[in-house]
């Protein structure tokens, strides 16, 4: 058996996958224990410190050596601590006084256990959105310069799946930037929301912090503003219960959700178009994609983000039920719930960004085989132009009209019936009524002809949405991406 408060896990042990195999170190540190207790005692030393400024028996002693043992924290000695007192916050303030004697005394003076609790939640909150937007921000970088390179790179558009008008896959790749565009914001406006839950009591009225500063309601707001300063905040909480409203992580993981959702669409895309040989990930010299078919390239980064992104995006009910069901000033029902569902979000998200990053710096693009489904079904989609060339060459609209029909079902049979390829065309080269068009069919079939605007809207979308919304990220777009496994 590993000993109580043993950190290390070996393969005897479960670990969350989203930890060993898929989250970048960065963000499973943001959640570890070592971030989390020590930014509690940061909080307590915080504290201290304003206490002592507005005028609390606090000496310079003790905050001193509150201050050299921040990160001197006895994990042993706060596991035995929780086991004995079932109360993790006490079992914490008993270590650091451990370590601290003659702070001890001071140590977590007239705050409640969310004090610690939900600040360090909020400061997380904050600082993994801060890993995370500017990773999200080199996916939409990276997937710019590909549609910047490919705006008019001809490809066949596909509604319910089915074959439908011609666009280009510079203009595909833009839907997708186009909503990861609105994830960036959406992350964005969240994470400068976050408000601080500060300095409230146990029922979010300060009265402890009123006794301590003998009514003192100057002091007491002060104090709120100080520590609320220390921690990088704009603005705190007025209102609250013993916490922060758990509203505020309905916000976050619907953010984070929605941000899953992208993902998924966009990889699944990828995985369609993978199918049909037009696109591929990435796929390494030495990559498996099948233990039995060895010809097998699977598209196994996207599918991995589509799994993900499925988790993440189920995420979301877990803080609407905890929201739903917090009695009164607060009840604890939520705090389990929280520990799993927060760290989760924060890195399944990291992931797949990560993962989609890696992606879209090594997409793999066909256009022979692109050229080649345009082929098989352009010849349909250009009857109308036919037409309206024999009209403007003296044939009559009606006449025009039936000779198509019949060699459009003509060619649909053998194309449907005997597998072969689209020859309405051939038919139409064939057939004297066409004769006088017969030089123009090349030009009548030009892919670049029935695109549209396709081009001139990526180019347009570039420049006016998508770069001015990267500027803030500029200084990180260098860094590629690099997947543990």
């Amino acid at each position: 058996m590993a000993a109580v408060g043993d950190s290390e896990s070996g393969p005897e042990s479960y670990r969350s996958p989203l930890a060993s195999r898929y989250a970048s170190l960065e963000m499973c540190f943001l959640f570890s224990d070592r971030y989390k207790f020590q930014t509690w005692r940061q909080l307590w030393l915080w504290l201290a410190e304003a206490e002592q400024t507005l005028g609390l028996p606090i000496t310079d002693e003790q905050i001193q050596e509150m201050k050299a043992n921040l990160n001197n924290i006895d994990f042993q000695m706060a596991a035995e601590e929780e086991k004995r007192l079932r109360h993790d916050v006490m079992a914490h303030v008993h270590t650091f006084g451990h370590c601290c004697p003659k702070a001890a005394g001071i140590i977590h003076l007239g705050a409640t256990s969310c004090y610690v609790g939900d600040n360090t939640d909020l400061i997380i909150l904050r600082n993994a959105f801060d890993l995370l937007l500017p990773k999200l921000a080199r996916v939409i970088s990276r997937l710019a310069d590909f549609a910047k390179e490919r705006a008019d790179l001809p490809t066949l558009g596909f509604t319910h799946f089915q074959p439908a008008q011609l666009t280009t896959v510079g203009k595909r790749c833009c839907l997708w930037i186009q909503d990861l565009c609105v994830d960036l914001q959406n992350l964005k406006r969240v994470r400068d929301e976050l408000r601080f839950r500060g300095v409230k009591g146990t029922t979010g009225t300060q009265a402890s912090f009123l006794q301590l500063f003998e009514g003192d309601h100057q002091k007491v707001e002060q104090l709120d503003k100080m520590v609320t300063e220390k921690a990088g905040f704009k603005r705190a909480f007025i209102i609250t219960g013993q916490t922060y409203t758990r509203k505020v992580d309905i916000e976050v993981l619907s953010v984070l959700a929605s941000l899953g959702a992208s993902v998924h669409k966009i990889c699944t895309d990828i995985r369609l178009l993978a199918n049909l040989k037009e696109m591929e990930e990435p796929f390494e010299k030495q990559q498996i994609g099948s233990s039995a078919m060895p010809y097998k390239r699977n598209p196994m980064r996207s599918e991995r983000c589509c799994s993900l992104a499925r988790h993440l995006m189920g995420l979301i009910m877990d803080p609407l039920q905890t929201a739903s069901v917090q009695w009164f000033e607060r009840t604890l029902d939520d705090s389990a719930n929280r520990r799993i569902c927060l760290a989760e979000a924060f890195l399944t998200a990291d992931t797949i960004v990560n993962t989609l990053q890696n992606i879209s710096e090594g997409l793999v693009v066909y256009p022979k085989v692109i050229e080649r489904r345009i082929r098989q079904e352009l010849p349909f989609m250009a009857t109308e132009n036919i037409i309206m060339a024999m009209v403007k060459a003296g044939g009559s609209r009606q006449d025009c009209h039936e000779k198509i029909r019949v060699l459009s079902q003509q060619a649909a049979a053998v194309v449907k019936q005997e597998g072969g390829d689209n020859d309405l065309i051939e038919r139409i080269q064939a057939d004297a009524y066409f004769s006088p068009i017969h030089s123009q069919l090349e030009h009548l079939l030009d892919p670049s002809s029935f695109i549209g605007r396709a081009p001139q809207q990526v180019h347009r979308f570039l420049e006016e949405e998508v770069y001015p919304l990267l500027k803030p990220y500029g200084n990180v777009m260098e860094v590629k991406a690099e997947l543990s496994l």
